[in-house]
């Protein structure tokens, strides 16, 4: 089995801010923007409010539009949107990050864990702000063990066509393209969903306290194991993330299954 530390979400270049851990601790990630792509961040909703309405609070000064079009990906949340009544997560990647985990091997029954930077926010005059002073961190957000690849347009099923994915036809073509779908169980967590996002919580947190996002606190055996675009990354015991790349890939000891099950948990 490998683990795949695969981060998502809103940066300092896509969305150009941070996800909202909302009030209630969700791990809101935000979709990135990409016009070719039929959702709209006014179409979708969390809670009541749509996306645009939560970046444009967080955010007055926002670059992006009601009609702007994002790219819903991964998508773990049924209800920011009408769905087909199959509809199941996906997760789908392509050109050089696909290819970074087929070169790794990542195949079925491996794990995701999907991290993006969140800021702590909060209700201020009745409107949601990011909070002063509050958490800025790496976080892990949600997670997916691998049950299906898909890498042929025409093994799409019929639910997943809505999926962002399927409609880029050239890199289809040249098979630079491919949807995973989860497990119905996880094999390491027999109880639970196959995929699934997570709330906030200390020990999802990424980020070393008192340092900037990409200096990771991770347990002492993590240096046993080799993790992708992630050589020498080893501060004495602090981990530095590589500051490009979306998927890094590590084998998984037992002590990482062990860790990860307490991050699921």
């Amino acid at each position: 089995m490998k683990i795949i530390l695969s981060r998502k979400g809103f940066d300092s270049s896509a969305g150009k801010q941070a996800n909202p851990i909302m009030p209630d601790g969700t791990l809101l990630s935000m979709p990135i923007p990409e016009e070719e792509d039929a959702d709209m961040y006014s179409l979708l909703h969390w809670n009541g409010m749509s996306y645009y309405d939560i970046i444009h609070s967080l955010n007055p000064k926002t670059h992006l539009l009601p009609d702007s079009k994002c790219h819903l990906d991964p998508d773990l949340r049924r209800d920011v949107k009408e769905r087909h009544d199959s509809w199941k997560p996906a997760f789908g990647q392509m050109s050089t990050s696909l290819s970074h985990l087929r070169n790794q091997a990542v195949s079925t029954g491996d794990i995701f864990l999907f991290f993006g930077w969140f800021r702590e926010t909060e209700i201020k005059g009745g409107n949601l702000k990011y909070k002063k002073g509050g958490l800025d961190a790496h976080i892990i957000y949600g997670y997916m063990q691998i049950g299906k690849i898909i890498e042929r347009k025409e093994d799409t099923p019929k639910w997943l066509k809505e999926h962002p994915h399927f409609s880029y036809n050239q890199s289809w073509n040249i098979n630079k393209n491919a949807i995973f779908l989860p497990t119905e169980k996880l094999s390491i967590l027999p109880f639970m969903s196959g995929s699934g996002t997570l709330n906030y919580r200390r020990n999802r947190v990424l980020t070393k306290n008192g340092f900037s996002r990409r200096y990771w606190d991770l347990p002492l055996f993590f240096k046993e194991v080799n993790i992708s675009y992630n050589v020498k990354s080893w501060q004495q015991d602090i981990f530095k993330s590589a500051g490009r790349g979306q998927e890094f890939v590590m084998e998984a000891t037992p002590d990482i299954i062990n860790w990860v099950k307490q991050i699921i948990l």
